[in-house]
Order: C-alpha cells, then structure tokens, then sequence
C-alpha cells in the first residue's frame, strides 16, 4: 500500500472514499462538519435521523454525497470525544481500514488522523495510523497452494494532517510508521511460519538477507565456535535436536564510533517441545512460536535500518530446537555455562534461560551501553500480566523508565515486575551454583532471576513477551510485538522522538 500525506480541506481533496469521524452522541468531527458544510447538511441529517450516533467502531457509509468530490464518504464512531485517547484513536483507524478495504475502493483519504488525541502530536497520529494500516491488510498465506480470500483493493491511502506546520512532523511520523510495520511484518512472518522450515539455519539465512539488503555486518557462530567458546548451557538445549544451533550477531554501526551499542538479544527456540521435560501435546503446535524474541530483534534491526537511525545495536540472537532424544540433556544434568558458572537442569523445559545466559556473556565484548533480551520465556508471566501488557525487568531503574517511556508512546506497553534478591533463594541447588528452575511460586521472577546472574557487567534490562508476541484460537499467529516498543526505544535514544 502506498501511503502520503496532505493538508488541504476534505471538500477540496479528490478521492474515492473520504474519512471522516463522529463522536458520540451524533457530533460530527472538525472534518466532518467541513464535508457536511459543503453537503448543505446532508452529514447532519442522516445522523439525527439515528443512522450514525457515533459509537466507538461502528460505520456508515455513504454514495455521492452531495456537492464534495469524493465518490464516497465512510464515517466512523469515534466513541464520546471527552474519552478519546491513544486506543480509541487505533480502533478508529482499524475499523476505517476494515471497511474500505471490503468496499473495492483503491484509494482513499483518511482524516482520522487530524483529531486532536491527548498528549499526541501530528507525529505521533501519522506513525500510528501508517502502522495499523499496514497491520489491518496483513496477510500469512505463504504456506497455501492457494491464497484464500480475494486481497484488498485498497492501493493508496492518503493521510490528512491539520496545517502545514505539520508537515514536517508527519513526514517522520509516516517514515517511522513504515519502517515499524515492514519489521513487524517481518517478525510476524517469522513467527508465523512452521518449525520445519524456520530452522535455526533459517533465521540465519534471513539475517544474512537482512544484513546484505542494509550493509551490516554479520556473523554466526557454529557449534564448533560455540564449543570453543565454552557456552555449554546453550549447546546442551540444542543436544537433542538434528537441527544445529547458531549464534546470529547482526551489527547495525550508523552512530558515532565512540559510542557504544545497544544490544538486543533475542530467545531463538524454533521449536519447543519442552525437550525430555516433554509438553503436554495439546497447543503444542505453537511452541513455534518461542522464536518470537529472535524474530523481533530482526524486525527492531530492520526497522532501524530503513529510518538510518544514527545508533549503534547489536543484534543477538542464539537460535537452536529444543527436542528430546538419545543425547538430549536430562533433568539433573548439570551444565557449564560460557560465564564459569554452573546450572543443574532440573526442568529441561526451562531452556530459554539456558540459551540466554550464554548470550549475555557473550554481549559483554561489545562493551554494550544497555542490553536488552526479548523472550517467550515463562507461562507465569501469562498468569500474571495476561495478553495486554509484556513483562519488564531491570537491574538499572534509568533504562526501566526508557522502556516503559517507549512502550506507552508506541502502545506496545510493559508492565516493570521486581527483581528482588531474596526471589534468588528459591533458584539454589545442592549440586551446581544454582539450578535452572526456582518452583511454581513467582515463575516469571525466578527466570529473570536467573538472567539476571549473567548482567552483572552492564545495564539490562528483560522483557518476557510470552504473552504477547502471539494469539492463540481462531486469529492465532504472531503478533509482531515488541518491535514498536523496541524501535521507539531506539528513536528515542537517536533523539528522534521529539
């Protein structure tokens, strides 16, 4: 879909379908009143007739209203103005695109986006706009014979900004909501396809892609470097699996030399069967999901890529299946990890941490001015934050704020959970410097727990995404999140978010 902005009044501007919002009850909105000015009040008398009150999601539209120069116009319920916010403003666009896309129109021009949203600056209306846009025509059928469904008409949509002061800002604000959607896009994609053909050799080949399309530089460790370097809890997760593990680091260098990197390091699990600590079979299909993290580490690089933020990242990525088998890692084994330290394995399904740790040793090399890791890594953070919010994690309380900060404004938000010392207790062991599990209580802390043994030397922070980076029943796949909260993390450091 192509996208542009434009300033000019909606009576002036030639489209095929012009939209426009109503608060409730039956208040027309400052470009709705426009149309209806030039329509000798056709708009006002089809609401007080009681089609349209104005309800948040619903629609009406309209053929050959009279006297404008559109062929169409779509209203859309905005709910009552006094309780407009960040959300109500993305449903309202979700709900314009799932309309026009289902009318044969192929193009449009939406002036939802010059509503006045709390807090919100034209920037911030385009960025969003653009990528629940993108997201509403999403569509994973790579893997049919056959495309189901007939694709959306819509080729072009043109978003509205109020005055010409703004059309700088928006112009950042669409550059940004495009390269938000093409990497959540990606790691949807990613997430979405099944673990037969997204290999850790397949994540590799696509961050080559990536880095051959951008000019990074990549590198990725084989089993025999991992060996060498000592990571044997990420070697034993992948002891049981055919499939060998990697370490895909994918450096994006367009900040100043002397200025040390963010890394971000992504749980790559394409596949979890829970290894000899078997799942139960149910929903088990979607443990090809537990590569989301590596998946959104792509998408966040991607994204930065496209905007040339001037920031120095490092993407990591250790990628590896965890199955049973004849050489899979038992419970009571005991693992060394490329730090010195040693882990009893007492639930093998416990093993994005294993993967994890031995990433964050290796990230120390980069001399990282923060770290991030990004992982589907415990069902008890499900049990605790649900599906909205991801949980968060941090031994430095700055780089907490950032996040969080970067979460409300991309509306992809976490919840800070505690990391207190006395939740390392339960993680002790009798026969290794700890064990890989601390019990049911506080799963999700003990994990990060865990982690956190391996950040001493830098700022960290963890974000466990198990809740949120896929749906499950009848829209199951992979949401893509937290790519927009990653990549504004990153415009906000590159002093792009103002």
């Amino acid at each position: 879909m192509e996208f542009s902005t434009k300033c000019a009044s909606p009576v002036q501007i030639k489209s095929a379908c012009a939209v426009v919002g109503v608060f409730e009850p039956r208040k027309l909105s400052t470009a709705a009143a426009a149309l209806d000015r030039a329509a000798k009040g056709y708009l006002s008398a089809i609401i007080r007739g009681g089609d349209m009150e104005g309800k948040a999601g619903t629609t009406l539209l309209l053929h050959h209203v009279p006297n404008v120069a559109c062929d169409r116009v779509l209203l859309v319920g905005l709910g009552p103005e006094r309780e407009f916010r960040d959300r109500n403003y993305r449903e309202a666009i979700a709900a314009a695109l799932r309309v026009l896309n289902s009318t044969g129109a192929t193009e449009a021009t939406l002036h939802l986006t010059e509503l006045a949203v709390p807090r919100r600056d034209g920037r911030w209306r385009i960025t969003h706009a653009t990528a629940v846009a993108r997201e509403a025509v999403y569509r994973f059928d790579k893997m049919k014979s056959k495309p189901e469904g007939t694709p959306p008409a819509l080729r072009r949509l043109v978003l509205g900004v109020r005055d010409r002061g703004e059309l700088r800002r928006a112009a950042a604000g669409l550059e940004q909501g495009l390269a938000v959607a093409h990497g959540v896009s990606l790691a949807r994609d990613l997430g979405n396809l099944p673990g037969n053909v997204c290999t850790p050799a397949y994540l590799a080949e696509q961050a080559r892609e990536v880095a051959k399309r951008y000019r990074m530089k990549i590198t990725v460790l084989e089993r025999e470097d991992m060996e060498k370097l000592g990571m044997g809890a990420l070697l034993s997760v992948a002891a049981g699996s055919a499939q060998p593990p990697k370490l895909i680091v994918l450096e994006h260098r367009s900040g100043p030399r002397s200025q040390r990197p963010v890394a971000l390091v992504g749980k790559g699990i394409t596949f979890d069967t829970g290894g000899i600590s078997l799942k139960p079979a149910s929903e088990m299909d979607e443990m090809k999901f537990d590569m989301c993290g590596a998946a959104s580490v792509l998408g966040t690089i991607k994204a930065a890529a496209e905007m040339k933020l001037p920031v120095n990242v490092v993407g990591l990525i250790p990628t590896s299946e965890n199955m049973p088998g004849g050489r899979a890692t038992k419970p009571g084994d005991i693992v060394t990890t490329m730090s010195g330290q040693t882990v009893e394995v007492l639930n093998t399904d416990a093993e994005g941490r294993l993967i994890l740790c031995d990433a964050l040793t290796y990230a120390e090399r980069f001399e990282p001015a923060a770290v991030v890791d990004i992982a589907t890594l415990t069902g008890a953070c499900v049990i605790a934050l649900g599906h909205v919010a991801s949980g968060l994690f941090a031994n430095d309380d700055a780089l907490a704020r950032e996040l969080l900060a970067a979460g409300e404004l991309a509306c992809d938000r976490a919840w800070r959970m505690p990391l207190w010392d006395e939740y390392q207790e339960q993680l002790k062991s009798n026969f290794a410097d700890f064990a890989n599990i601390g019990g049911r209580p506080a799963g999700s802390v003990t994990a990060a727990c865990f982690l956190a043994r391996f950040t001493k030397k830098f700022k960290w922070a963890h974000l466990d995404i198990a809740g949120t980076a896929w749906k499950s029943g009848k829209e199951k796949g992979a949401s893509g999140r937290p790519v927009p909260l990653l990549t504004q993390f990153l415009v906000n450091r590159a002093g792009r978010g103002k």
